[in-house]
């Protein structure tokens, strides 16, 4: 019996797939062209679409809130598409400070985004990542008005440890729906360090970031000789590629997380979708865990 759900996952009032469009390198295409691939992406079940409004400083974008300008010009270009998405982005970032959650700079990001993004309401507005000189008490009053006020539909957060995830937690008067942790087959910490745990007591979803490790699980470069090769064992089982593997190991954890795709090429978006339907076990999920680490567990 695989370990994979693929029915979707419910976030606050949204019900999204198991795995999402990510857009940090969302950034320098045709409008056309990003249509395309914002289509692609909903038409293979990604109808979470995440973004950020840092993203666009790099992945060859050149200023701060070009992915959210791109899709923004997507949706005034073809309106019909935001009803078909949960639509979630992120602020907290501001360089060269580098982190502002205060709730002046954070009411600030959000109608920024609003207005780049073409839109009068965010599904899914997430901290960035924490600033350690903002009080969760202070932002939790903040992300409570963006959601009394309706510019905000639902709040979480990224990057957060599961100690900075329950005191904002335990000031807030909405739910926290969402943490946005890395993890993949090469970055396991989340297995470790409470994020998931945190999550799966909390009914909070974990939203994946860097599934493949940047590319690296599809390449094998940098990565351990025995986990390429555990990958590889398994892929050819189940009649996949190595990353499609990558991502079936991601969504067999019972935290049900949606993991964020970030290609940008549409057939990829496509077949990934192959990841839902491979049967991953128990044993599966420990061999390529003790290949990734290099060591056996005790």
């Amino acid at each position: 019996m695989t370990l994979i759900d693929p029915a979707a996952r419910t976030i606050g009032p949204f019900s999204v797939g198991p795995l999402a469009f990510g857009c940090w390198r969302f950034v320098n295409l045709p409008t056309a062209e990003a249509t395309a691939l914002i289509e692609a992406a909903l038409g293979a079940g990604m109808n979470l679409i995440d973004t950020a409004d840092v993203y666009g400083l790099d992945w060859g974008g050149d200023h701060f809130g070009q992915a959210e300008e791109l899709l923004g010009d997507v949706l005034a270009a073809s309106p019909g598409l935001r009803d078909q998405m949960v639509l979630a982005t992120k602020g907290g970032i501001m360089p060269p400070v580098p982190y502002d959650s205060s709730p002046v700079y954070l009411r600030q990001a959000v109608e920024a985004s609003l207005r780049r993004l073409n839109t009068d309401v965010i599904d899914l507005y997430q901290v960035h990542r924490p600033d350690l000189y903002t009080h969760p008490g202070a932002l939790a009053e903040a992300l409570d008005e963006l959601i009394d006020s309706g510019t905000v539909r639902s709040v979480g957060v990224s990057n957060y440890t599961p100690a900075q995830t329950e005191a904002l937690r335990t000031h807030l008067a909405a739910p926290l729906v969402t943490t946005q942790p890395q993890f993949s087959a090469v970055h396991l910490g989340p297995l470790w360090d409470g994020t998931f745990d945190g999550a799966m007591a909390h009914g909070i979803v974990p939203l994946v970031w860097s599934p493949l490790a940047g590319g690296r699980l599809a390449t094998g470069d940098g990565l351990r000789p025995e986990l390429v090769a555990t990958l590889d064992r398994l892929a050819a089982r189940e009649g996949v590629d190595r990353a499609t593997m990558a991502l079936a190991f991601v969504l067999a954890h019972p935290a049900r997380p949606v993991a964020i795709v970030g290609s940008q090429r549409a057939g990829r978006l496509t077949s990934a979708t192959s990841a839902l339907g491979v049967a991953l076990d128990r044993n599966d999920c420990y061999d390529i865990i003790e290949a990734s680490q290099g060591e056996p567990l005790p």
